[in-house]
């Protein structure tokens, strides 16, 4: 093998050793993301809430119906449904047809509003 055919095949297996890295890191990093338990932060900023629209609310049962973007923290795509709230007293602040930000966590299985901020 010459030295041009030495260098080729060390470039291509330097690639293909980058690329490995990187897709391993990935599935380390989903893997955590998906099995941690979810610890709401202290402080909630913009970055973290979704745009939504409030459909229904249901003060007795703690929950509400929001026709929601993605959620990214959560790898969500936008759709409609029912999250529980973590503070009930969350719902006296809206009603069908609101315009909303929502922070939500996975917690015990159930998806949770945790922060609802109205911006109509």
């Amino acid at each position: 093998m010459n030295s041009i055919s030495t260098l080729r095949a060390t470039i291509v297996i330097a690639a293909l050793m980058s690329c490995a890295g990187a897709a391993i890191a990935q599935v380390a990093k989903n893997h955590d993301h998906h099995s941690a338990a979810p610890t709401p932060s202290a402080t909630t900023t913009d970055a973290d809430m979704t745009n939504a629209e409030v459909r229904k609310v249901d003060v007795d049962a703690k929950k509400i119906t929001l026709k929601h973007e993605a959620i990214k923290s959560l790898d969500m795509p936008g759709m409609t449904m029912v999250f529980q709230v973590k503070d009930a007293n969350t719902l006296d602040k809206v009603k069908a047809g609101d315009k909303v930000k929502i922070k939500v966590i996975s917690e015990r299985g159930a998806y949770v509003v945790t922060h609802l901020q109205v911006v109509n």
